[in-house]
């Protein structure tokens, strides 16, 4: 994510400059600034409790004093407060991506409101995402590192969303259960998640979506079993399922998986 003008004002208002926020899909960005002697701070400041503690621990970290802190709070959580509640989420959501910042969305979206039941990440655990790991499973959400697409559609298919975020596969299982869904690169990460801004980037579109779901279920009656299972991709006569091709092709991965093990091939 790059800074946008509400961090750089976030920043400023503690008056510091010596200690870098680094987002914590950057590994290779953390170890520089460590190797240089600069103190890195885990997180980021989104929503109400994620920037209230952001600006705590970079205060501490960069040896601002303790009434500059809290006026810095005192000055943007509000603002972020009535963000958060002027644009409420109001859905049942599985989140999962590869982006890094899944879990600094997840957040956003459970102090706007909406009911997260699974963060799935495509990367791995780190002291850098440890803060809000911890607050989102203090409120009782699943969250998954180094998700698979396996994991990810197990949890869309055992908390049944209003609304699944996801990568395409993702997006398009979810659509294919009548469940609206969205595509965490486009629709959800590239928008602002700092500051005040952050704080009501995200009511628009998810509940829009959460609102199409009589659209999902008219066009899964209009155009049921067609362009599924067999009958998947473009026809000019209806096809006929052919079962006995599928057994043939059974027996020849079968013969071909015995023939490289007795040839001790992995």
């Amino acid at each position: 994510m790059v800074p946008t003008r509400e961090w750089r004002e976030l920043y400023a208002a503690l008056d510091c400059a010596a200690v870098a926020a680094i987002h914590p899909f950057y590994t290779a960005s953390v170890r520089e600034f460590q190797a240089a002697g600069r103190t890195v701070v885990p997180s980021a400041p989104v929503g109400h409790d994620g920037t209230r503690d952001w600006l705590q621990a970079i205060g501490t970290a960069a040896g601002v004093a303790q009434e500059r802190i809290d006026a810095a709070a005192n000055r943007f959580l509000p603002m972020i407060r009535a963000a958060l509640e002027k644009n409420p989420v109001r859905a049942r959501i599985t989140l999962s991506g590869y982006e890094g910042s899944e879990l600094l969305v997840a957040r956003l979206l459970v102090e706007s409101g909406a009911d997260v039941r699974y963060v799935g990440t495509a990367c791995p655990r780190t002291e850098w995402s440890e803060p809000d790991r911890q607050w989102l499973e203090a409120k009782g959400i699943r969250v998954t590192y180094r998700a698979s697409l396996e994991q990810d559609l197990a949890a869309l298919a055992e908390f049944e969303p209003d609304v699944a975020i996801g990568t395409t596969p993702v997006v398009q299982a979810a659509k294919e259960r009548r469940i609206p869904a969205l595509y965490f690169t486009n629709l959800i990460s590239a928008r602002p998640l700092m500051g005040v801004a952050g704080a009501g980037s995200l009511a628009t579109v998810v509940n829009a979506a959460a609102a199409n779901k009589g659209r999902f279920d008219a066009m899964k009656e209009f155009f049921a079993g067609v362009g599924e299972g067999h009958a998947a991709g473009v026809w000019e006569e209806l096809p006929r399922e052919r079962p006995e091709f599928k057994e043939n092709y059974k027996r020849h991965v079968i013969k071909l998986a015995k023939a490289k093990k007795s040839e001790g091939m992995p």
